[in-house]
């Protein structure tokens, strides 16, 4: 379906571009933040919204201020917490009374659930991760991940076994740690981007729809809606 353009005051100094899908029937509405290196109109975002929408999950796809001007440096964490806010209160207005969940890809989550760590984002039920960055590449830690036992909802974590930002050894036992409210799906052979190699004998596209099959399962047993 067609994303409908939007716009999204942060402050009195930044407004930002989004981009709402609300299918008919719709159950829920995810949140979703971009990456560091590519904004919400990448065919990656594009591909999670319309799949999403096709199993009765609304949309909020929106840009940081770094990337609205066109900058590659991204925003500070308090600048992006406060957009994250910002559309998060959006998506309250523009899919009234649907359960919301927030989160995104890789940085996006992480600013996320940064901004929950520091206080409740409004109406938020859970926090979905398309790929934590749980560390840089090839760098093995798990400092990113501290503020995630601060977070008071649930979380649910999709994951590449292949992600060079999220070592399962590491991974694993830091999700577990955080208990019951902390959901993993690995996704076999699976990089950061979600690229399955061929020798996997399944594609990009099998890869997602596996992604989106996990998330939306996962939205609708939080939110506590019937199955359809």
């Amino acid at each position: 379906m067609t994303a409908e353009p939007v716009t999204i005051q942060v402050d009195e100094g930044h407004a930002v571009s989004g981009l709402v899908q609300i299918p008919n029937g719709a159950f829920a509405c995810y949140v979703m933040a971009h990456g560091a290196g590519a904004g919400m109109t990448h065919r990656f975002m594009e591909g999670v919204a319309d799949g999403l929408s096709e199993r009765g999950v609304a949309t909020l796809r929106f840009q940081f201020p770094y990337m609205e001007s066109g900058s590659k440096r991204p925003d500070r964490p308090a600048l992006a917490q406060a957009t994250v806010r910002a559309a998060v209160a959006a998506a309250g207005r523009f899919a009234p009374g649907l359960p919301l969940f927030a989160g995104g890809k890789s940085f996006g989550g992480r600013m996320t659930s940064q901004a929950q760590a520091e206080g409740p984002l409004q109406d938020v039920r859970g926090l979905v991760f398309l790929g934590f960055p749980l560390h840089p590449a090839n760098k093995p830690s798990d400092e990113r991940a501290q503020h995630l036992a601060a977070v008071r909802v649930p979380m649910l974590f999709l994951q590449g076994t292949r992600d060079a930002l999220a070592n399962t050894k590491l991974l694993v036992p830091m999700i577990e740690a955080l208990g019951a409210g902390a959901t993993l799906k690995l996704i076999e052979d699976a990089d950061h981007s979600f690229h399955v190699p061929v020798r996997s004998g399944r594609t990009d596209d099998q890869a997602l729809s596996q992604i989106l099959d996990a998330a939306a399962f996962w939205m609708r047993e939080v939110s506590g809606c019937a199955r359809a």
